[in-house]
């Protein structure tokens, strides 16, 4: 159901630049980038070391992300524990 209502916000941060909070923190460590489906934050994936992306769903709430990699277009909804494209 998340997946179906999930909007394509403009992301807060370039793909060029990483995993924001990681670059501020001085990290260059994550492994993919990406992005909040309601809200257009960018974070790193749960295969980096601060898994972002899912600190800011804890945080949150929002049930929606994709992929911000340039090749993939995959989403997952963290609530319903769901795959969608």
């Amino acid at each position: 159901m998340h997946l179906k209502e999930a909007t394509e916000p403009t992301p807060l941060a370039p793909y060029e630049g990483g995993c924001p909070e990681c670059v501020h923190a001085g990290h260059q460590d994550w492994v993919h980038l990406r992005l909040c489906l309601e809200c257009g934050y960018v974070g790193c994936c749960d295969s980096s070391p601060r898994q972002h992306m899912s600190k800011h769903h804890d945080e949150t709430g929002h049930p929606t992300m994709r992929s911000y990699e340039p090749s993939e277009n995959w989403k997952w909804c963290f609530v319903d524990d769901l795959l969608g494209a």
